[in-house]
């Protein structure tokens, strides 16, 4: 009998009327970052043959944009309506900033894929041009930090515990207001509100085309544990989204969060915990720093160390218990007390 060899371009076209009939949903949050993420998951899945299409599902971090997200609970705030829609089939896949997501996954669900990182850095946006502001203090030939450090009433605007603290640990004389929304939201409030700048992260910003000139990359501050990476998840018996969302995932990535949200989660934190940690692949090493401060940014324990990749499976584990035993206990006790 004769055997057909299809291909490469064949195989996906054949692929492609195969799976026509089966459309996989893509559920997402309605914020402009949050449908550029799905929209990319939307492509890659038709790179592979895969028929998708957006389903749009509100959360209750977007309902809800006063109340500060540490006061909120906030384990899964904006996965966990994404999160009941997978489980009640109305949606097959659904895609989040890796960083929102807890790092207990509900029962039912699982990791199908985790996209290429993005930019991991925080940044700070001015509300006024750095040289103007300076001008205004009286800080010509000064730094930028020189300048904050000088002036008592700056204020910074965040809704992250975790910059809050890292920010008043380097800035103790500054003051943090709430700042809540998503990224457009945000912007708008900055430029209306009394204040001298805010944090964002620069995956977010940078996605969407909307990092403003007058913003400066914050290479001291270390960002959340999978910060610029995005997470797709599905149903744990889907083996049809499973296999869809296995062609695009990025092996590397994947890999250094785990090990970041393996510290976070030794460190059982979330969210409302200033907890930071970034692992970077380099060749056959990994290279990790993590940290925990108290909420008012006076109290920190920290670790860096590089180790080889075949090495590095309990990585994040063995990150937290050095950091416990180095003084990141009695931080975190303090805050779970």
């Amino acid at each position: 009998m004769a055997v057909i060899t299809l291909k490469p371009s064949m195989s996906l076209w054949l692929r492609a009327q195969i799976n026509m009939a089966q459309i996989i949903r893509i559920g997402t949050r309605e914020s402009q970052l949050a449908v550029w993420q799905a929209t990319q998951v939307k492509e890659l899945l038709a790179q592979h043959g895969f028929a998708a299409e957006l389903v749009y599902i509100k959360s209750e971090g977007d309902l809800d944009l006063k109340t500060p997200l540490y006061e909120m609970g906030v384990q899964g705030i904006f996965t966990r309506s994404l999160d009941i829609a997978l489980l009640n089939n109305t949606i097959d896949i659904a895609v989040h900033s890796m960083k929102d997501v807890p790092t207990q996954l509900p029962k039912g669900i699982i990791q199908a894929a985790v996209l290429p990182r993005g930019p991991v850095k925080d940044l700070l946006v001015l509300k006024n041009e750095l040289s103007v502001m300076s001008d205004e203090l009286g800080y010509k030939n000064g730094s930028w930090a020189t300048l904050i450090n000088h002036h008592s009433s700056f204020i910074i605007a965040t809704s992250s515990i975790r910059r809050k603290a890292q920010w008043l640990n380097k800035f103790p004389s500054s003051q943090i207001h709430n700042l809540r929304g998503n990224v457009n939201t945000r912007l708008r409030k900055l430029k209306e509100e009394n204040w001298d700048g805010a944090i964002f992260a620069a995956a977010g910003l940078e996605r969407i085309g909307l990092r403003p000139e007058n913003s400066i990359e914050l290479d001291w501050m270390l960002p959340a544990p999978a910060q610029g990476a995005i997470m797709v998840v599905c149903r744990e018996e889907d083996s049809y989204a499973l296999d869809a969302c296995v062609h695009f995932n990025d092996a590397d990535t994947a890999f250094c969060t785990k090990i970041e949200r393996d510290f976070l989660r030794a460190l059982l934190g979330g969210c409302s915990t200033p907890i930071s940690a970034y692992a970077e692949m380099k060749d056959d090493e990994v290279h990790f720093t993590g940290n925990i401060l108290s909420v008012d940014g006076q109290q920190k324990a920290e670790f860096e160390m590089t180790m080889p990749v075949w090495e590095a499976s309990n990585f994040g584990v063995y990150a937290a218990e050095q950091i416990l035993n180095n003084g990141g206990q009695v931080i975190a006790d303090s805050i779970k007390g």
